[in-house]
């Protein structure tokens, strides 16, 4: 992580990106125990703290708000999804084509991030050459 206010957005595109990777290693995870008597799904969360990092506070714009994120406060964390709910009788709640559908949208996510990423690196390095 970069510790200049320069970098803010970055930091919490890297945070975002962090988050999307564990939940695609997550949902990996779902899959591989579709089959696995008892197994519970898990899932990550992390747009909650994000929002609620964004929203606390005076500023209603956003890009001022990403400047004042306090990076500590982003973090994800990994849960069990309906840990009482099972689809089927051996007590797995796995259901394979809404991990599926969970995965693709994990993937575009995590894919934008990065091409902001690089965005943002690509606007510095033009700056830096002018």
């Amino acid at each position: 992580m970069i510790n200049s206010n320069a970098f803010s957005y970055i930091n919490v595109l890297e945070k975002a990106a962090d988050a999307q990777n564990t939940r695609l290693t997550v949902i990996n995870n779902n899959l591989a125990n579709a089959t696995t008597p008892g197994y519970k799904r898990r899932d990550v969360s992390f747009d909650n703290y994000l929002l609620e990092e964004l929203t606390s506070g005076s500023s209603r714009c956003l890009r001022a708000k990403v400047g004042d994120v306090d990076i500590s406060n982003l973090h994800h964390t990994t849960y069990t999804d309906f840990s009482n709910l099972s689809y089927r009788l051996d007590g797995n709640n796995v259901d394979v084509d809404v991990e599926n559908v969970e995965l693709a949208s994990t993937q575009i996510k995590y894919d934008g991030i990065i091409s902001s990423i690089n965005y943002q690196f690509d606007m510095l390095k033009a700056a830096m050459q002018k």
